[in-house]
Order: C-alpha cells, then structure tokens, then sequence
C-alpha cells in the first residue's frame, strides 16, 4: 500500500467511526434532570469529546491494520 493509499484509507475508517462512536455514552440534560437556561433539553450534559477521539484513533487504527494486513496479503501479488 502506498503511503497515499495508506493515510486516505485511516481517514476514511476514522471519520466512519468518529461518526459511529459519537452518540455513545451521551446524556441529554433532560434525561439528567440538569438543565441549563437557555440550552436545548437535548444537549448533552458531558460530551466527553478528548475520550471519544482517542478510542476513535485507537479503533481506526487496528481497523487500519487489519485493512492494510488484508490488502497485502489478498490484494497484492506475488511475484513468480
């Protein structure tokens, strides 16, 4: 895999699971019984955005792994 290749396709499983990972863990201040005036009942009390990143980075990249083992190993011939 080239090194082009290889940063397009970490981009792309991390943002994919950025987007997967996000709603996890979340409360809403309504469901907190913690309202701010002014806010959306629906914000979240915590994000915890700093946490969510870092398991992303580590998930997307075993996910990488595994994509670059498989590209490797089935995708690209060996020479005979």
């Amino acid at each position: 895999m080239s090194w082009a290749l290889g940063i397009a396709t970490f981009v792309i499983i991390w943002w994919t699971l950025l987007f997967a990972i996000l709603p996890f863990g979340v409360r809403s201040q309504h469901e907190g019984d913690s309202m701010v005036p002014g806010t959306d009942p629906g914000a979240p009390i915590r994000h915890r955005l700093g946490l969510k990143i870092l398991i992303n980075t580590v998930l997307a990249s075993i996910l990488w792994g595994i994509a670059n083992w498989a590209y490797l190993t089935y995708y690209v011939p060996t020479p005979q």
